[in-house]
């Protein structure tokens, strides 16, 4: 890492904790009106922003972009409505209740639990422009200062929209704009300076693809900084014996709607008593999305994510199994643990199915695609966590985004 690059993000980092009480105390009123700003600028913006989105894709279609990576650069004229839209929602939603009461002490005294803002969050993510709004915003939501760092493909998109949109509506609510700040560096190690300033940035949330965001992750923790790591993605699908074949063709379908996604299907498992039967309707609509099966002899690992191959994106593994009980085996020891379903009319065997399985979303007869915070809560995500341990886990919103202080107090004050 050369100097420059850390020297800019540490300067990134004092500006947003400098900047940070002026969120901290703000009102909800003031919080709502900020967003409500950014998705107005959204839309009066449009025009600026999307310029600079295509001198994005313009410089990397001339350095070799996939058609799958290019899709997740791109912001259309809908994707940019649509952004606007989950601002609003989010300016809409109820705030975090700040004080919960939790009991009465001896004495007189009553417990109460507070909830109040980490300080900084950071976050890493791909060259995907509108996540720079989701977190900024669901860090404005929660009342978090931010430091963001995004792939160096996106870089001029999410200048544009920090510029235009995000800065100018935060002075719009009466808090100060540099409580969110981007790290203008292309270079990969600014990632790393990131994840190695616990007294400014204690949690960073990571996005990406796997091997980097889970060195990131290691790195971080050289430091005493805490994640959230979102490295894995692949949905699964298991089609049981008692499975309705139109529901089964809708399922594949509708989960293949987009290919470089985290929650579309990677991987299908399909019941040996019913394969043959159900083959002729799955294939026909992997033809649909112009999906093509990998059939055994895989010559991958079962739980290979294709959304991050940018050559073999278009590609879902097939393979037999023999009961419920290797389906679940399958989805918890050799896939990511992001999400799987179940296809079935037998509510036993969905339950058992549920039961089973240990990753953070389960499906019965419906895509594992539904698994994203504006999808399941009204609100955008900054990010889908897979930790088995304790914490925010599945689609992470402002509500998850904050630190428990226990306070004492009289009786009645």
């Amino acid at each position: 890492m050369t100097d420059e690059v850390a020297k800019t993000v540490e300067e990134c980092a004092r500006a947003a904790k400098q900047a940070a009480p002026s969120l901290a105390a703000a009102s909800d009123a003031a919080i709502d009106t900020a967003l409500g700003a950014m998705a107005d600028r959204m839309l009066t913006a449009r025009d600026s922003v999307l310029e600079a989105n295509r001198a994005d894709l313009e410089k990397a279609r001339a350095d070799g972009m996939s058609a799958g990576l290019l899709d997740r650069l791109t912001i259309t004229e809908d994707r940019l409505v649509g952004m606007a839209e989950q601002l609003r929602l989010l300016a809409a939603a109820p705030h975090q209740e700040r004080s919960v009461p939790i009991s009465t002490l001896d004495g007189g005294l009553r417990l109460v639990e507070r909830r109040r803002p980490v300080g900084v969050i950071g976050a890493n993510y791909e060259a995907r422009p509108n996540v720079t709004v989701d977190v900024a915003s669901q860090l404005v939501k929660s009342r978090n200062g931010g430091v963001l760092r995004t792939g160096s493909a996106a870089l001029g998109s999410a200048q544009r929209l920090l510029d235009e949109v995000i800065a100018p509506a935060l002075s719009a609510g009466g808090i100060a704009p540099e409580v969110v700040q981007l790290v203008p560096r292309a270079e990969r190690e600014a990632a790393a300076a990131l994840v190695s300033l616990p007294g400014l940035v204690p949690l960073v949330i990571l996005r990406g693809s796997g091997d980097s965001t889970r060195a990131l992750a290691t790195e971080a923790a050289t430091h005493g900084v805490r994640t959230l790591a979102h490295a894995d993605g692949g949905g699964v699908l298991f089609v049981d014996e008692a499975a309705d074949a139109e529901s089964v063709r809708e399922l594949v379908a509708g989960s293949l709607d987009r290919l470089g996604v985290c929650n579309r299907l990677n991987l299908l498992l399909i019941h040996t008593a019913v394969y043959e039967e159900l083959w002729p309707t799955i294939s026909s609509a992997l033809e649909e999305r112009s999906v093509r099966p990998s059939l055994p002899p895989h010559e991958h690992a079962i739980g290979y994510e294709w959304a991050l191959d940018s050559d073999r994106e278009a590609t879902v593994t097939v393979a037999r199994v023999a009961d419920l009980t290797e389906a679940v085996t399958i989805a918890n020891e050799q896939t990511s643990g992001l999400a799987a379903g179940i296809a079935t009319e037998d509510a036993a065997t969905a339950e058992a199915f549920f039961d089973a399985y240990q990753g953070t979303g389960v499906f019965w007869n419906a895509p594992t695609r539904l698994l994203d915070g504006f999808k399941l809560m009204g609100v955008p995500e900054t990010g889908i966590n897979l930790d088995r341990v304790p914490g925010p886990r599945g689609p992470v919103t402002y509500t998850d985004l904050y630190v428990r202080q226990y306070a004492v107090l009289p009786a009645g004050r």
